[in-house]
């Protein structure tokens, strides 16, 4: 929910709170920030892809979920000027290449033996997309009540949930071949 909300909410986010010398600069910016955060992604999938290997898919998922955490509270408190949206949009980059191919390599491997695995991950989108329903739901009303800084910070209760959710996850050394 938090990692979907985020790339649909960030545009909005650069243009209210992020002080612009003007509407050109605005309309470049932004653009160079969505271009950082795909081009950085593709290293945030090899660098997680790197690290599951090394301590395995869910404490990895822990970490990267802990820095999204971390992305909210600094996007709420730091990031004011088009450097520092520049800044949160590389790290951004970094952690959603990472946890989107990590989240579903993981699920992957923890779905039972079958030929029927498009089903399984119809549901993965479908859920997917309600967490993107909710988030932005969540986010909306919270900006409609305070401020867009603090839906921002409210997405940490996302990530916390998704934390706590992966804290259940039983590590299991080996399925189906690999580590999780």
């Amino acid at each position: 929910m938090g990692v979907q909300t985020i790339m649909l909410m960030a545009v909005f986010f650069g243009t209210k709170e992020i002080a612009w010398k003007s509407e050109a600069e605005m309309q470049t910016g932004l653009i160079i920030s969505i271009l950082v955060i795909q081009f950085i992604a593709i290293a945030g999938a090899h660098l997680m892809a790197y690290l599951s290997k090394l301590i395995g898919n869910i404490k990895t998922l822990q970490i990267v979920v802990f820095i999204w955490a971390m992305i909210c509270v600094a996007a709420f408190q730091f990031v004011y000027t088009p450097l520092h949206f520049y800044i949160i949009a590389g790290v951004i980059g970094l952690m959603m290449g990472g946890i989107q191919s990590l989240s579903r390599s993981t699920y992957s491997k923890m779905l039972p033996d079958t030929t029927d695995n498009t089903s399984y991950f119809s549901f993965y989108d479908v859920l997917e997309k309600m967490g993107v329903v909710i988030g932005t739901f969540f986010f909306g009303l919270i900006e409609g009540f305070f401020s867009i800084r603090t839906s921002v910070l409210m997405l940490i209760v996302f990530f916390i949930v998704g934390f706590l959710l992966l804290l259940r996850v039983k590590q299991k050394r080996e399925l189906r071949g690999s580590s999780l």
